[in-house]
């Protein structure tokens, strides 16, 4: 089944960013309400469907499996500094890139490379200073854990319309409908 008007700008929207309460904004549904909105968008199987069907073009169109992000995370994810460096027989850490393959240089997020002279007259000499990171580890384990199903998030949305606990209205009503009877009965009592 075609989704038609807001439900499937919902679904390009979710697609850019994964967002879906700021994908429901942008599909055109109230601020206000756009947090419940996106829960329940998710929750609609043609929407679901939608979606997948969105994934599978985008990596078609991209040519990006899921082996090539992890095999990119797993880079970052077990990358080691020894991998960059030598070390003297003083303990000294010197840099040393000259054996870097690709992979290892894709865990490298920044380098900075420092040349001043150090001293003044005949004691002077050039220092070259190489300063790098590498990428944040922690975050590209965690991701690949997730997707290996180590770390399980269990997250319930539930936006029935008829549960207090999800809906500000619905409660309001039930704690009003308590109070008259409350009170009819009371009513009686004292009759």
């Amino acid at each position: 089944m075609a989704l038609r008007g807001k439900q499937q700008r919902f679904v390009d929207e979710y697609l850019v960013d994964r967002n879906a309460t700021q994908a429901a904004i942008r599909a055109g549904y109230s601020a206000k309400t756009a947090n419940e909105i996106g829960a329940q968008n998710l929750a609609k199987l043609s929407i679901k469907e939608a979606i997948a069907i969105g994934e599978a073009e985008i990596a078609e169109r991209t040519k990006i499996t899921q082996d090539m992000v992890i095999k990119e995370l797993a880079k970052i994810g077990f990358s080691n500094m020894l991998d960059y460096i030598t070390i003297t027989n003083g303990g000294d850490p010197v840099t040393d890139f000259s054996a870097l393959t690709r992979d290892q240089a894709a865990a490298i997020s920044e380098i900075t490379v420092e040349e001043y002279t150090e001293g003044r007259g005949d004691d002077a000499r050039n220092v070259k200073r190489t300063k790098f990171k590498l990428s944040e580890k922690r975050s590209a384990l965690v991701d690949i854990g997730k997707h290996i199903g180590m770390f399980k998030e269990h997250v319930v949305h539930s936006n029935d319309p008829e549960n207090p606990l999800t809906n500000a209205k619905s409660a309001s009503k039930k704690i009003s409908a308590l109070a008259k009877l409350h009170k009819a009965n009371k009513e009686k009592k004292d009759a």
